[in-house]
């Protein structure tokens, strides 16, 4: 890795993308955890137009997402349309802080911030277009640094959100912070991202957009995708199981959940960058099942856990699970699409839709069938075969 540093802060593509990609997750951090208190207490959405909202707008950033990564293809340059979807997140962030209703939270969740949403798989796209000439482990560990930055964000800025707004009526100003993070974005971007010469990147051969759509959904990638998806429910029924089980079977308090999720945060952050190491000496698919046997082995801990300090004890395997599952699946679904770094890396905005609405079959499921800890069992379950399924897709290719 320090071998690697260097070479990283000396390309001003890599080193923009990671600075932007640290702003979007600011965004993302400062508004996620308070978005459904805005939505539904203060705004006064129902349960059930929140949640259809919240699928939607999921379904929303897949179809941009793909469309906007095509288009860079074409194209073969990031910097107009990052900008674009910049200026989104501007106008989606700020009309809900200075328009507080009903219709313009709609308007935003559905729209403006889908939209924006989409920068994530640009600058990943971006950041696989800069290290087009660099060797594979090279490749997974600059997508393990970027990466990171989105996870040191959530270490950062939910406690600062929270430390600010401590006195406050309302959790509106969170979204004011977000607009400001998406004008840190369109300034980094515009002020410090070389402008680039799309004939030198544009692919070869030109996808129609309904071509690009079924270059995704076409069985070699979207068997590999769906596995991925199960792997990365996990983390989705963690996020949802984990508060209640801390606060229930394991006997924890509110307090707890903080300080446990801030334990786990910092971890990712120091392990992603050991499995970037670690995919120089290993393979994606070996590296990424290791990572998911100890996810596996800490849901099933956790279905068990009967105490505080056992939850506190399963922060490092949490840790170092979670960061393999959030940053090897990035390196090894562009790999899908190799030849084209944007519709590539629209994949990973597949990924984390199919893993959220499988994530919500799965609680679903557990919840009506079991207890919390046994739905964080079930969730083990089909991580698992999410394992078994990439082993058996990757080494009948292997044969082939």
């Amino acid at each position: 890795m320090t071998r690697l540093l260097p070479t990283v802060f000396r390309d001003p593509r890599i080193r923009v993308s990671m600075l932007s990609i640290f702003a979007f997750g600011f965004a993302g951090a400062s508004t996620a955890p308070y978005q459904s208190i805005i939505g539904i207490r203060e705004l006064g959405l129902s349960n059930g137009l929140y949640s259809a909202l919240i699928f939607c707008a999921a379904g929303v950033n897949v179809i941009v997402s793909i469309l906007l990564g095509n288009l860079a293809d074409r194209l073969g340059e990031y910097r107009t349309m990052m900008l674009t979807v910049a200026v989104f997140g501007i106008v989606g962030y700020g009309a809900v802080y200075f328009v507080p209703t009903q219709a313009t939270f709609l308007l935003a969740a559905l729209v403006f911030l889908p939209v924006f949403w989409a920068l994530n798989s640009l600058l990943f796209g971006n950041v696989r277009a800069a290290t087009r000439d660099m060797e594979r482990n090279d490749v997974a560990t600059v997508n393990s640094g970027v990466r990171a930055m989105i996870s040191l964000a959530w270490v950062l800025v939910p406690g600062l959100t929270a430390a600010l707004l401590a006195n406050s009526k309302t959790m509106l100003p969170a979204y004011l912070f977000a607009a400001l993070a998406c004008v840190a974005c369109f300034a980094l971007i515009a002020g410090f991202l070389p402008r680039q010469r799309g004939t030198d990147n544009a692919a070869t051969h030109h996808l129609s957009y309904l071509a690009a759509l079924g270059a995704v959904v076409s069985p070699p990638a979207l068997v590999r995708v769906v596995a991925v998806a199960l792997i990365s429910s996990m983390l989705h029924v963690n996020g949802a199981v984990f508060p209640l089980i801390v606060t229930g079977a394991a006997h924890g308090t509110v307090a707890d959940i903080g300080v446990l999720i801030g334990i786990v945060a910092l971890l990712e952050v120091i392990f992603i960058f050991v499995w970037g190491r670690a995919q120089r000496m290993m393979n994606h698919v070996t590296t990424l099942a290791i990572g998911t046997v100890i996810y596996v082995g800490y849901l099933v801990l956790l279905g068990l856990a009967s105490a505080p300090w056992h939850v506190y004890a399963l922060t490092i395997l949490s840790g170092i699970g979670a960061a393999a599952l959030i940053s090897i699946p990035i390196t090894y679904l562009q790999d899908l699409i190799a030849e084209r770094p944007g519709l590539g890396s629209a994949l990973i905005s597949v990924n984390l839709f199919l893993g959220a609405g499988l994530s919500a079959l799965l609680f679903a499921l557990g919840t009506a069938t079991s207890s919390y800890s046994g739905t964080a069992l079930i969730a083990a379950a089909a991580g698992l075969l999410g394992l078994v399924m990439l082993l058996f897709f990757e080494g009948k290719r292997r044969l082939r």
